[in-house]
């Protein structure tokens, strides 16, 4: 059988898209933050969540996903076992019963209050071994794909 795709396109797939390495260092990246906040019992993407929802109001579901550039669904799933483990409270709103109003209670405060610290001790070691003088750039470049 006769290749459609040469080989060596796979070889130039694996060597220059970006979408691929992107991915490979998100993953590489959350495994160390999954590491790290292990101790506070947060995956880095609880607390991603909670920090979404360290806010003065209440956050709107909508509100939340937009924020994180994820589908309400996916939201509405990454919120079960925080909800489930009292560190964030989800109620109906008042103005419309529809729409859902999500807040952190007292517990999930205080397990964001212990999980920033860890959060900045890695991200500074993380930055500072693999941008020696300056991420602004990639940061930048990151931001512009959202």
């Amino acid at each position: 059988m006769s290749r459609k795709v040469p080989f060596e396109t796979t070889l130039e797939v694996r060597d220059t898209c970006l979408c691929l390495h992107v991915q490979r260092a998100a993953r590489a990246l959350a495994r160390r933050f999954d590491e790290a906040l292990r101790p506070v019992g947060l995956t880095h993407g609880q607390f991603s969540l909670l920090n979404a929802l360290n806010r003065p109001q209440p956050a709107t579901l909508g509100a939340v996903a937009r924020l994180l550039v994820m589908d309400r669904t996916t939201v509405t799933a990454a919120l079960k076992p925080l909800e489930r483990d009292g560190l964030v409270s989800i109620q109906a709103d008042p103005s419309d019963r529809r729409s859902r109003l999500l807040t952190l209670t007292g517990k999930g405060l205080e397990t964001l209050a212990a999980a920033v610290p860890i959060w900045r001790e890695t991200h500074a070691a993380l930055e500072a071994g693999l941008f020696p003088s300056s991420s602004d750039g990639l940061r930048a470049a990151l931001l512009a794909l959202c």
